[in-house]
């Protein structure tokens, strides 16, 4: 691939529509995500096109704008620098030595909705300056690359630049809604699973493998989803048994463990953020509040 660029080179605005197309997969969707018109974005593509001399980015189909392969090759550069602008307004946000600004927070699905709630409207409440956006992702932040400033992992980071604390490890075991097991055929041992309805994953083959390594014989599920919010949602409506977190189910006297004995398994909690961080007031506040309540979690859940 070739690129040949003007002196100048394309600015960072028709990049950042670049980005959003890649994103959103139509100009249309680009444009209302970065609040101009339809035809904005499209002379924007069309400079950058221009610019770049490498003939077309996107070609149209039935499924909207696809990239190119010139486009999938700038891909990755561009959300890099798509990242490094919002870490640049993030940082520009307010003074580094005030309680204030803007703070990213990457974390699973599960741990953001049920968890991280009401420790940051704790945090919050003692300083309302402070502005939160949480990313919430099963897979790994980049944060050296400042997808976010924080992260809670539960996974050891291997990261260089890294400053990271360890609050403990979260147990998972198996539970279901008392009136489903009321309903149901008893379990005793692991073979009685085959019959009784076990929510799991569709397509997440990491977590297939987890689970498979804990437990091979585990039976066919009967709800298959890679959501672990709806995994947890479909256990507390009595759909059938399902993996949940000790300290969530803690907090529901309708949920029973099933095989406590027989399954267990533990996540262990990070609070992670980029060691350059640590001297900028908000970051260190935030870092040792989620530190704080991520160890609670984690206590909530032990026998």
């Amino acid at each position: 691939m070739h690129l040949r660029m003007d002196t100048g080179g394309p600015g960072w605005e028709l990049w950042r529509t670049f980005d959003a197309v890649l994103r959103e997969g139509s100009l249309t969707s680009a444009a209302r995500a970065l609040g101009l018109t339809q035809p904005t974005a499209g002379r924007h593509i069309a400079e950058l096109e221009a610019r770049l001399s490498t003939g077309a980015l996107f070609t149209r189909s039935a499924r909207g704008l696809q990239p190119t392969e010139t486009a999938r090759a700038l891909a990755p550069h561009a959300a890099a620098m798509a990242a490094a602008a919002a870490a640049l307004l993030r940082t520009a946000s307010a003074p580094a030595d005030a309680a204030a600004g803007v703070v990213r927070i990457s974390a699973s699905e599960v741990i953001g909705a049920e968890v991280l709630p009401p420790i940051l409207a704790t945090l919050h409440a003692a300083h309302p300056a402070l502005t939160f956006e949480l990313l919430l992702t099963n897979a790994s932040s980049d944060l050296l690359r400042r997808d976010a400033d924080l992260a809670i992992r539960m996974t050891q980071p291997k990261q260089q630049a890294l400053l990271a604390k360890s609050v403990g490890s979260v147990r998972l075991g198996f539970y279901a809604r008392s009136d489903y097991l009321a309903r149901s055929a008893p379990i005793g041992t692991a073979a009685d699973l085959a019959r009784h309805a076990v929510i799991g994953f569709d397509r997440d083959v990491t977590s297939l493998r987890s689970i498979n390594a804990v437990w091979p014989d585990l039976p066919s599920f009967a709800l298959r989803t890679d959501n672990q919010l709806a995994q947890v949602a479909a256990v507390r409506a009595g759909f059938g048994i399902g993996v949940v977190q000790d300290p969530i189910a803690n907090r529901d006297s309708a949920l029973v463990p099933v095989l406590r004995d027989t399954f267990t398994a533990h996540l262990p909690v990070w609070i992670v953020m980029h060691e350059d961080l640590r001297s900028t007031h908000r970051m260190r506040i935030t870092f040792d509040a989620l530190a704080q309540g991520m160890a609670a979690h984690v206590r909530a859940g032990a026998d």
